[in-house]
């Protein structure tokens, strides 16, 4: 959409989306294909150039075809939406293209082989709703990425982007917007669940004309991509959320800070502020007001403990990214000395809906004192990975089950960790735990910023805990004693204990050890380090103590302590064990000959046991 004058007053604002809104509604028919990372990867560009140049070449001049945001099904891409019946297809190729156009924008009927299949019903579902993956869902945040081309600020605009910004600007002083933050009870979504209007209160009331604001977009956790996604596919609600709150805080100058591996997410934001400022929404003098606001983008080197605030402003001025105790908090003395005001990517897309629509609606979501909704990364051992947006309080067994779809290949459920490589993992007892920031932490584990891995029968705890705290120990700055040492020391006895050379004092020293850390360690990542090996100590100690007592792995992964065998009767001598195995270490296996294992020659990978079928492959 073409937006070529400078909005210069709220007035130029509305015109021009009623305008954009008109454009929109002239196209009867629109078509979204999901342009996120994830579909990227499996060829949705070129799915989406397919679309334009066949509608160009047929003169379909009332379909309008998009490349959006991430749609959040990640795991059956490239996805499509047929709007306005939101008509549902999933792993499109530009193969298909043809037959979308010819079928279902001619004729109106849908490609049956393209629509979702419920594997519990075995219904075929025609729209977007009604896909088990997104009924039980409630899309606020993301309820744009799939409706808007991202690198357009027209499309933004019609979907009635930057109409919060005009209403705090014109309607409200700032500290209204404050107060309209607090009551709705938002709490930041980058991990630590701290009030957002009470951190803008305390920043605003500091004094001194210079002050920032920050979104920190250093999203290290593994398998987390949720504001990436945010960046990715709605940058302006990113950009309209801090601009509100500069005004509230009496800022001019703000950063997003995002990590290098998100190159997508630095181009659309960059693609983004250069428009806003074109249009007259960033910049000086915004809307004919006296506010004016500035953004500039910061990529950092990919340091997981900069995803920390006060490691982040070291990183932003120049410095290690080392954090710093927080005698004197951010809010009073931040990024260069100034008071500054840091949330996280999420929570600031949450603040345009907030006063666009008021705190009682958004405290009206969600339960006692976790208010709105959370982003998750479902990843893992789940049928349905990809990105979910539910209200906090819904429990982990309807996030697991109802929209993950149960675990992947029917094995039966051991963990969840949430939060990240600092969460908890938490025990099939705790399926029914309501998921919001007091619940998850009283569990033993954490919100995060909203990573949530799910975990089979075949994992061993012991080893999740050892696999996490090696990533720790390497990402840990080295400043504080308590973090440097202990959870290397930690790791140490992980790694003796997975060897099978522990003991089991050596258990209550891992203990011991991580109560340590977790009480003396200068900032969040040491103090959170622990989570990994406290929660597996506390829900499956019995593993722990398989390892040093019988010397087994009773999930059968780690290989000093793992024997495999083949049972001859369950064996089907389909082959696929025989197929997988590196070494040559199956015999038989196919012509009706069960298999069997040379010991000597296996190295205990376990791919045969994965490759296997009929649970034929056991481990001694």
């Amino acid at each position: 959409m073409a937006v070529a004058t400078q909005l210069a007053t709220p007035r130029d604002l509305a015109v021009l989306r009623q305008r954009l809104v008109t454009e929109r509604e002239a196209k009867t028919i629109g078509i979204s294909v999901c342009a996120g990372t994830g579909c990227r990867a499996t060829g949705s560009m070129d799915l989406f150039e397919e679309f334009r140049a066949q509608l160009d070449a047929q003169g379909l001049s009332h379909v309008d075809v998009r490349a959006t945001g991430c749609h959040g099904f990640c795991e059956r891409g490239p996805l499509v939406v047929i709007f306005p019946q939101k008509i549902f297809y999933h792993g499109v190729k530009p193969g298909d293209v043809t037959d979308i156009i010819e079928t279902t924008i001619r004729n109106g009927e849908p490609v049956e082989s393209l629509l979702f299949k419920d594997p519990a019903t075995k219904q075929r579902c025609l729209f977007e709703n009604d896909v088990p993956f997104y009924a039980k869902q409630q899309r606020i945040v993301f309820r744009n990425n799939g409706k808007i081309d991202p690198t357009d600020i027209g499309d933004y605009i019609a979907v009635d982007g930057y109409a919060a910004l005009v209403r705090a600007l014109t309607r409200m002083s700032p500290q209204q917007v404050i107060d309209e933050v607090q009551q709705a009870g938002l709490r930041g979504r980058g991990g630590g669940g701290f009030p957002t209007g009470r951190k803008w209160q305390i920043c605003r009331d500091q004094p001194g004309d210079e002050k920032y604001v920050i979104c920190n977009g250093d999203e290290g956790d593994p398998g987390a991509f949720m504001d990436r996604s945010i960046m990715e596919g709605n940058p302006h609600s990113v950009l309209e959320g801090m601009a509100i709150g500069a005004y509230a805080i009496g800022s001019d100058r703000g950063y997003i800070y995002v990590r290098l591996e998100y190159p997508l997410a630095v181009e659309n934001l960059r693609i983004a502020i250069r428009q806003a400022e074109q249009q007259g929404l960033l910049g000086e003098n915004i809307m004919g007001t006296d506010f004016s606001f500035t953004v500039r983008v910061s990529r950092g080197a990919g340091a997981f403990v900069c995803g920390e605030s006060t490691a982040l402003m070291a990183s932003l001025e120049g410095l290690p990214g080392e954090p710093r105790a927080k005698h004197i908090h951010t809010s009073e003395k931040g990024v260069f000395g100034k008071p500054t005001n840091l949330n996280n990517v999420e929570t600031w897309a949450n603040v345009p809906l907030i006063i666009e629509r008021g705190a009682d609606w958004f405290a009206g979501i969600g339960t006692d004192n976790s208010k709105g909704t959370k982003i998750f990364s479902l990843v893992g051992k789940i049928n349905n990975t990809g990105l979910v947006e539910v209200p906090m309080g819904m429990t982990l067994r309807e996030i697991i089950y109802d929209i993950g779809g149960g675990v992947a290949g029917g094995r039966a459920f051991k963990a969840v960790q949430t939060g990240g490589p600092s969460g908890g993992c938490l025990p099939e007892s705790q399926l029914n735990l309501p998921v919001d920031f007091d619940r998850l932490t009283e569990a033993g584990s954490m919100m995060g910023s909203g990573g949530m891995i799910v975990m089979d029968d075949r994992i061993c705890m012991v080893e999740i805990a050892r696999y996490f705290t090696d990533f720790l120990r390497k990402e840990s700055c080295g400043k504080c004693t308590a973090c440097r040492e202990g959870v290397l020391r930690m790791y140490e006895l992980l790694e003796k204990i997975t060897s099978g050379d522990g003991a089991p004092e050596d258990i209550e020293l891992l203990e011991e050890i991580s109560m340590y850390v977790r009480d003396n360690s200068i900032c969040g990542l040491g103090k959170s380090a622990p989570n990994p090996t406290l929660s597996t100590l506390k829900y499956f100690r019995d593993e722990y103590l398989a390892h040093v007592t019988d010397r087994k792995c009773p999930a059968g992964v780690c290989r000093k302590l793992t024997t495999f065998a083949i049972d001859q009767e369950a064996c089907k001598a389909c082959g696929q064990c025989l197929k997988q195995c590196p070494t040559s270490a199956i015999v038989g296996g196919e012509k009706k000959v069960p298999a069997g294992i040379e010991l000597e020659k296996c190295i205990k990978c376990g791919l045969c046991r994965e490759a296997c079928k009929f649970d034929a492959v056991m481990t001694e």
